[in-house]
């Protein structure tokens, strides 16, 4: 719950964030006169803004308070930018919004949210204070879900829900959709998220596919997709960490690319802090993977070119887990952000390359 002082009572909320952020110590009305000045000064404290104005003119005001966020500087390095985007989200945050119990903004010009909201709260069981800046990301992955992702690999569309990564960046599934797949009829897809893979390896023909994830939004959602697909009594999806139960011929997973804290659960699929999801994949391996199986592992090199990672040390690990590379395909991603200069991490950005590392396990000599 969060309380603040209205008309000269004290009014109370439950608090809402999906992204888990924590609720504020204090929280300020604010509406149509508050200076964007004054609202940032104040956010950058930490002091919450509760917005009771027109919901457009909230929307201007966040973005007036997020161009007087602090950027980097191009070249200014990794940790420089994950210190601005953490302060930059924690002050963005506090420009919040009240909910009314069932879903609704009391607030003039405010839109119909109550699909969003359902969708990612769940049925509306009171009156609620929450992020403005979620709300909106809430709206636009109710739209992006409605639409989905057009996916040439499959020659049909992906429906991302809130909170699951969307494979806007096609190179890695069009790796996994053109290497030469093994003789194999089972396969294991570990950290599925929307199932764009799993339903990549039964669109060429792996007859049972098993895509797990720990996140229960992913599970959630990659269930949808295969349902949507058709592709139900061929993919099964199960909540677990990283490996299911028995072996399988083909073992594929997309992991987090850069060993960093995760600021948010989006960051999750980008970010392994200590590299955990990796390392626990190829222990893994050794027990999961059948006799003369292979391992997809395609990762992105970005961490390399930021000094987070080097290749010496990706490669150690591989032979610490006792495997063996069998071949290596690659891609150069087509994203845009690639090409921008002012971006922050562009010189990384320019000389990624994705890769995809086809693993064996080496057998071991008595």
């Amino acid at each position: 719950m969060i309380s603040w002082t209205q008309a000269g009572r004290e009014r109370r909320a439950a608090w809402r964030s999906a992204t888990g952020a924590p609720e504020p110590e204090r929280v300020v009305l604010a509406d149509d006169t508050t200076k964007a000045d004054a609202a940032h000064r104040l956010a950058a404290e930490g002091v919450a803004l509760l917005w009771t104005g027109d919901f457009h003119n909230a929307r201007q005001l966040l973005r007036a308070m997020d161009r007087r966020c602090a950027r980097p500087r191009p070249g200014s390095g990794f940790h420089r930018q994950r210190q601005a985007q953490s302060q930059r989200a924690r002050t963005l945050g506090m420009l919040l919004v009240p909910y009314t119990g069932d879903h609704e903004i009391p607030l003039r010009r405010a839109p119909d949210v109550r699909a969003a909201c359902a969708e990612v709260y769940g049925p509306a069981d009171g009156a609620a204070v929450g992020p403005l800046r979620e709300l909106l990301g809430l709206i636009g992955a109710h739209e992006w879900r409605a639409k989905g992702v057009e996916v040439p690999a499959l020659e049909d569309r992906i429906h991302p829900h809130f909170g699951v990564f969307s494979p806007i960046r096609g190179e890695y599934v069009d790796l996994v959709a053109r290497t030469p797949l093994p003789d194999a009829e089972v396969a294991f897809d570990i950290g599925t998220g929307t199932g764009v893979l799993a339903a990549v390896l039964a669109k060429r023909g792996v007859r049972r596919v098993t895509a797990t994830d720990l996140d229960p939004r992913a599970v959630d959602c990659a269930r949808d997709n295969m349902a949507r697909l058709g592709l139900s009594e061929r993919v099964t999806v199960q909540r677990t960490d990283l490996f299911p139960e028995g072996r399988a011929p083909l073992v594929v997973c997309n992991p987090p690319w850069i060993p960093a804290v995760p600021m948010s659960p989006l960051d999750h699929a980008v970010y392994d802090e200590g590299s955990r999801m990796m390392h626990g994949l190829l222990r893994g391996l050794r027990e999961h993977l059948s006799p003369g199986g292979e391992a997809w592992l395609i990762l992105s090199d970005l961490a390399e070119h930021l000094g987070l990672r080097s290749r010496e040390e990706l490669l150690g690990w591989f032979h610490d887990a006792g495997l063996s590379v069998a071949g290596r395909e690659e891609t150069r991603p087509r994203h845009g952000r690639a090409a921008k200069s002012d971006d922050v991490l562009h010189r990384a950005r320019a000389a990624e390359v994705t890769s995809l590392w086809r693993l064996y396990v080496r057998k071991v000599l008595l």
